[in-house]
């Protein structure tokens, strides 16, 4: 009994190392996942803005390679394209053409704000629960948590 207890100890000790390294973190993807906007930073002037009710403004990517938004009291579509990056928490991200619907919001709201800098959002970055969408040619940067 003590030698057959023995070979299992030492046969599960040769196997951790391959354990170990079979069991690295998948790489993060957007398919599937909802965010809520936080932040909006410019690069140009240093200047942050926080969004007041994040709930107001929501990105959702599907798996079918459809991005869907609510953009305070309007909503749209849009094609996405995301190719991760060797580090599994970066990539690139572009959006299609977005069609956003026409309501007028109660002022002062970021809709425009937040519509327009999505044409020119070209990374993405997890960054613990975060995700920040850069834009082109260090334009800003569009922060998100969790929906």
């Amino acid at each position: 009994m003590r030698t057959t207890a023995s070979a299992a100890m030492i046969f599960l000790t040769a196997l951790a190392p391959l354990v170990a390294c079979g069991s690295e973190p998948a790489p993060r993807t957007l398919t599937g996942t909802k965010w809520q906007l936080t932040s909006i930073q410019s690069m140009a002037d240093a200047e942050s803005t926080a969004v007041p009710d994040p709930s107001k403004f929501t990105v959702e990517f599907g798996a079918d390679g459809t991005a869907s938004f609510q953009l305070d009291c309007n909503r749209g579509t849009g094609s996405y394209t995301a190719e991760p990056g060797a580090d599994g928490n970066s990539g690139t991200l572009t959006f299609g053409p977005i069609g956003v619907t026409q309501m007028f919001c109660p002022q002062p709201s970021l809709d425009q704000r937040v519509t327009s800098s999505l044409e020119h959002v070209r990374t993405y970055l997890f960054d613990g629960d975060q995700l920040h969408l850069s834009k082109l040619a260090d334009g800003g940067i569009l922060s998100w948590r969790p929906a």
